[in-house]
């Protein structure tokens, strides 16, 4: 009897270890691709910037972004984009960011002690927006201080706010607008839907939107430059990268994209 069982016991073990042999097997294949999917899937974090930029450069700066990334795989560009006001406000604040690009010099200098040494990567010029067709027959400056139009400007706190005052002021024009905006694409969209006969905007946001506004030109003498100086932010956790993106909007490739959006060499 004993013999007996002895013998179904070890036929019994031999049938169990038979079982395992395959499974294990199966186990190490499964770890083995595993490790392979780890190496082969495993891709090296991307770098992250957060570039504050003025309102003006949201549709340049978009595509700008997607080619540097096409360009440097290990890096991905974020932008938040205000009026240069705010953006200086989060500066000061100590927002999470790489780089910052005003839309003039003198916000950029307020904020000195916070930023690397800027480099201008381009100018704009002023515009006078209205409705599509001109229907108001808008002509110049001069126009906007006829008390039946309906001029929406930009706050003097703001870059294109503060330009707007210095041209009409040149020309001694008093032009009561209806309201004064936080930044030059609220402007833009305030002549777009009609909600204002004219507004002083940039060129190159009139240009965002040639179906739905008119560009009247003001002269150069009569007109302000603005400058875009970029820099990156002190506190920058990514300062190589962030040094290397301000660097590539000066590169001929960067100034091609946005000479095509009408701004200007600096």
């Amino acid at each position: 009897m004993s013999q007996l069982f002895t013998g179904r016991r070890a036929a019994a073990a031999i049938v169990t270890a038979a079982l395992l042999v395959p499974l294990a097997a199966c186990g190490g294949n499964d770890d083995k691709k595993d490790d392979g999917a780890k190496k082969s899937g495993g891709s090296a974090a991307k770098t992250e910037l957060t570039v504050l930029a003025a309102s003006s450069l949201t549709d340049v700066f978009k595509k700008a972004g997607a080619v540097y990334e096409k360009e440097h795989s290990g890096t991905k560009v974020n932008f938040s984009f205000a009026g240069s006001q705010e953006l200086a406000a989060q500066v000061r604040e100590g927002a999470p960011a790489d780089a910052v690009v005003t839309a003039d010099t003198k916000t950029m200098d307020g904020i000195k002690v916070d930023v690397g040494t800027p480099t201008v990567i381009a100018k704009n010029r002023l515009v006078i927006a209205t409705g599509e067709g001109n229907p108001k027959k808008i002509g110049g400056l001069k126009d906007l201080a006829d008390s039946k139009l309906k001029v929406v400007l930009a706050a003097p706190q703001v870059p294109v706010g503060r330009y707007s005052k210095q041209v009409l002021d040149a020309q001694k024009l008093n032009v009561k607008p209806v309201s004064q905006e936080p930044n030059v694409r609220v402007v833009l969209s305030k002549v777009e839907l009609g909600e204002a006969d004219a507004g002083l905007v940039y060129k190159t946001d009139a240009a965002t939107a040639p179906k739905k506004v008119d560009a009247v030109d003001i002269p150069d003498a009569q007109n302000a430059v603005a400058s875009y100086p970029a820099a990156t932010l002190n506190t920058s956790q990514h300062a190589a990268a962030a040094a290397a993106f301000v660097k590539w909007l000066s590169t001929p490739e960067a100034q091609q994209i946005l000479r095509q959006a009408g701004f200007q060499k600096p």
